[in-house]
């Protein structure tokens, strides 16, 4: 019982060590609404959703997607400008910036945008709910699935206790990096005639793992200098680019590369059967002639 007692009062001391600006604000009294609603994401886009949409058709949403990408669109525009405008475009240092827990407008504001952009992880489960009812179930992969889920779990944390500073450069680089996504996204959900536009898919992968790479730059850099801000959360962010950089290279490397080696062994094998076939076409055509091809090549010699 002690050792339960000493969990509880560790528990409940660090929550209490939370922003009092955010404390009566939704879900930031403690983490046990959003692991709920995250473990409930996780059941239904791999058990629930698959189960229901077994024996229905998938469901026609085309119009849908499109209004809610462009939405998405305007929400990591709007995320990323005010990110950068209350701190990142000029105000913070990209080499040290501790959490300003003041009442200061701008402090004030840039724990609001956390927050929102807290919230707006729970609105990207969307992405895979919209596969689920579809019956894209092979688009709900474990890459796809870890990212969306754990996401708001990270989120939570910084909001509770840095919503501001060093940390929210994730969030930022984030942002920028989702209003390509959903681009991407919205024109792919108009119409199989907007492909021919959408090229650049591969190279989306390839910014995802470079804004990894520069949030955990951004991040361990202050391992190696003073700065006023935890180093827990130095490590939380950087674990987590670490994490996804190489399930966002796994994916690429399963889509992009394996693919076209797959290509070119079929295309071998194709040209093979190809020659095969031409070459008993050939023979059929001598034996047809009456005349061997050793014969042929002999009576032409002769003249």
């Amino acid at each position: 019982m002690d050792l339960l007692d000493d969990v509880k009062n560790w528990y409940n001391h660090t929550l209490e060590n939370g922003d009092v600006r955010v404390q009566e604000w939704m879900f930031m009294q403690g983490p046990g609404p959003t692991i709920t609603i995250c473990l409930s994401y996780v059941y239904f886009v791999k058990v629930l959703g698959p189960l229901l949409m077994k024996n229905r058709e998938p469901l026609n949403l085309r119009w849908v997607m499109v209004l809610y990408n462009f939405f998405m669109v305007y929400t990591s525009v709007y995320l990323f400008l005010k990110l950068g405008f209350l701190g990142w475009f000029g105000k913070y240092d990209y080499r040290c910036q501790p959490v300003d827990y003041s009442d200061h407008p701008d402090a004030t504001e840039m724990t609001q945008i956390a927050w929102w952009y807290y919230v707006s992880k729970f609105v990207e489960f969307s992405d895979t709910i919209f596969f689920v009812l579809r019956k894209k179930f092979s688009h709900v992969s474990t890459l796809h699935v870890i990212h969306h889920g754990v996401m708001p779990m990270s989120v939570w944390w910084g909001v509770k206790f840095t919503p501001g500073g060093h940390s929210t450069f994730f969030a930022f680089i984030n942002s920028f990096v989702h209003v390509v996504m959903y681009i991407y996204y919205g024109i792919a959900a108009i119409g199989p005639h907007m492909y021919k536009y959408l090229w650049w898919k591969k190279y989306i992968t390839t910014i995802q793992m470079v804004q990894f790479v520069m949030i955990f730059v951004h991040s361990f850099q202050l391992l190696f200098r003073d700065c006023n801000y935890p180093k827990g959360f130095i490590w939380w962010i950087g674990f987590h680019a670490v994490l996804f950089w190489f399930l966002f290279w796994d994916f690429y490397k399963n889509a992009y590369k394996k693919p076209r080696s797959h290509f070119k062994k079929n295309e071998n094998i194709l040209s093979h059967k190809n020659l095969s076939t031409n070459n008993n076409r050939i023979n059929v055509l001598v034996r047809k002639n009456g005349t061997s091809l050793k014969n042929e090549i002999k009576l032409s010699k002769e003249a």
